[in-house]
């Protein structure tokens, strides 16, 4: 076996002497081997060093095996650790299996036994990587016989949660052809998503509620009003930006807390957080809004901020225009810092009093825009499988998931959903218009914009698609991964954004978004 292909293995034992025979054992079997004799030592090799698995005493002076198991899972989460104990307890195990160890040995142990307990491990490894590439196989088999001039709406959710499901499958196989095929995929069903939008989505708004698919419009009568009339309390949570595939990183830290139901939906466009985050607490498309409440939305206001200052009033309009406003008293708050989810934090086990509390978290949205100016972010996250690494991690140490947490101990369901979701933004596509024209890189609204249509969709008719009209206004979205550059300092501006995440226009990743049901997990004492 060549050195570089050798799978390496560091080994932690007081009494790493004793056990030379099998460390030239495995040697044998084609391991590179590096003994240490306690827990400091082996946490400092694991910080310096790449180890394909960890065998580990659990009975050592100093830093004990447990806590040297804690202090590599911190800095290496993924690294396999075969814990190495003369114990039988059944309590050691559950707090070791609880660490995340990958398999554990109980002393004597033979050579033989720890080959065999790494064999399991690599070959466990190879199968499953055989086996996700012969599925993906199956998925591609199942993109050629797809037909998608006769997709419907159903049959575009299908579509995005099989694709989203294989972005996050796709992480843990070595093979690059397969990613490449996976995002040649993407980029070819996104150009006949647009198509699709562009068809249906006028035909939607204008269709009462049941004669269409969910909307951002009907996510509070849908997904709320129903267990408040009901008489339980909720919990509404909307996650700024949150797409699909970081949702379904997400969710595996809250399965041990809640049972979840997870119903996909289209988010109105643009995909903007103006436009789709005031729908969902509206319960009103844009031309609505603005004319039924000028007071609180106005298309045309400077600061996009500013747009979103009345999201409780529209709530708490739309509750009473269901007739569904709790008896309780109900909260609205929105989050934008540290300090600010901290209170919420600290605030939460008071919630059990209210009948309906509103929670905005725009963390995601903030980290994907400041990312976009920051080379450190861009660093950390070059892609959207990095992208979606750092907002786990964001999340297990969040008070955000505390609050989760927190909530599962609650009577009362929890609803979570976003606004948008975003797109890596690849290709610059040239438009033109005047000096009023939006500012926005994914979507567009002013007086005779134009833009190449195979870029993006050129709405000339706004009423059609239920937003703000005006005399000789249009606006324009964004297909695909394409983002707007004007003539002007075009070079320049296409190599600023490209690469950044952007929302407002049409794509799988920005319009299907997720809208999940938790109910806390039955308590146990």
């Amino acid at each position: 076996m060549a050195d570089e292909t050798r799978k390496r293995i560091l080994w932690a034992d007081d009494e790493i002497d004793l056990l030379r025979p099998h460390i030239l054992y495995l040697e044998g079997k084609g391991y590179a081997v590096t003994p240490v004799m306690n827990g400091e030592d082996a946490l400092a090799r694991v910080i310096e060093e790449p180890y394909d698995v960890v065998l580990l005493d659990e009975m050592m002076p100093g830093m004990g095996g447990l806590a040297t198991l804690a202090a590599i899972k911190d800095r290496q989460p993924t690294l396999p650790v075969i814990l190495v104990t003369k114990s039988e307890q059944e309590e050691l195990m559950d707090e070791a299996l609880g660490r995340r160890i990958t398999d554990y040995l109980i002393k004597p142990v033979n050579p033989s036994q720890i080959w065999l307990a790494i064999k399991k491990l690599f070959e466990t490894q190879a199968l499953q990587q055989d086996r996700s590439a012969r599925d993906y196989v199956g998925h591609v088999r199942w993109l050629a016989e797809l037909d998608t001039k006769r997709l419907d709406a159903a049959g575009w959710l299908e579509v995005s949660r099989r694709l989203t499901a294989w972005d996050l499958a796709l992480e843990h196989l070595a093979d690059p052809g397969l990613k490449q095929a996976h995002a040649d995929s993407r980029r070819e069903l996104n150009q006949e998503f647009g198509r699709f939008i562009e068809d249906h989505y006028p035909k939607w708004v204008k269709a009462p509620p049941g004669e269409r698919p969910m909307l951002s419009v009907d996510v509070i009568e849908r997904a709320v009003v129903p267990h408040l009339k009901a008489g339980k309390r909720v919990t509404f949570i909307v996650m700024d930006c949150l797409r699909f595939d970081q949702w379904l990183a997400l969710a595996p830290l809250l399965e041990p807390y809640f049972d979840m139901a997870t119903e996909p939906y289209y988010g109105i466009v643009p995909t903007a957080t103006p436009y789709a985050r005031n729908a969902i607490f509206s319960g009103m498309f844009p031309d609505e809004m603005g004319r039924r409440h000028p007071e609180w939305w106005g298309e045309d206001t400077k600061d996009d901020r500013s747009k979103n200052r009345f999201e409780r009033q529209f709530l708490d309009a739309q509750l009473a225009r269901l007739k569904a406003t709790p008896e309780k008293p109900t909260k609205y708050v929105k989050i934008y810092t540290l300090e600010e989810s901290q209170n919420v934090r600290r605030q939460v086990s008071t919630y059990g009093q209210l009948g309906l509390v509103s929670l905005v978290f725009n963390f995601i949205d903030i980290m994907a825009h400041g990312r976009s100016e920051s080379d450190l972010l861009q660093e950390l996250a070059p892609d959207e499988v990095a992208f979606r690494a750092v907002l786990r991690a964001w999340f297990m140490h969040s008070p955000l998931f505390d609050i989760m947490k927190a909530l599962s101990q609650q009577d009362g369901v929890v609803v979570i959903t976003t606004d948008h979701g975003a797109v890596l933004g690849k290709r610059a596509a040239l438009v033109h218009g005047n000096r009023e024209t939006s500012t926005n890189l994914r979507y567009k609204y002013g007086t005779n914009l134009t833009v190449d249509s195979r870029q993006a969709i050129n709405i000339k008719d706004p009423a059609a698609w239920r937003l703000p009209a005006g005399h000789n206004k249009n606006y324009i979205l964004a297909r695909e991964d394409y983002y707007f550059v004007y003539p002007t300092r075009f070079h320049e501006y296409e190599k600023a954004f490209f690469g950044t995440f952007q929302h407002g226009g049409v794509s799988l990743e920005e319009m299907i978004v997720p809208c999940v049901t938790l109910t806390p997990r039955e308590r146990v004492g």
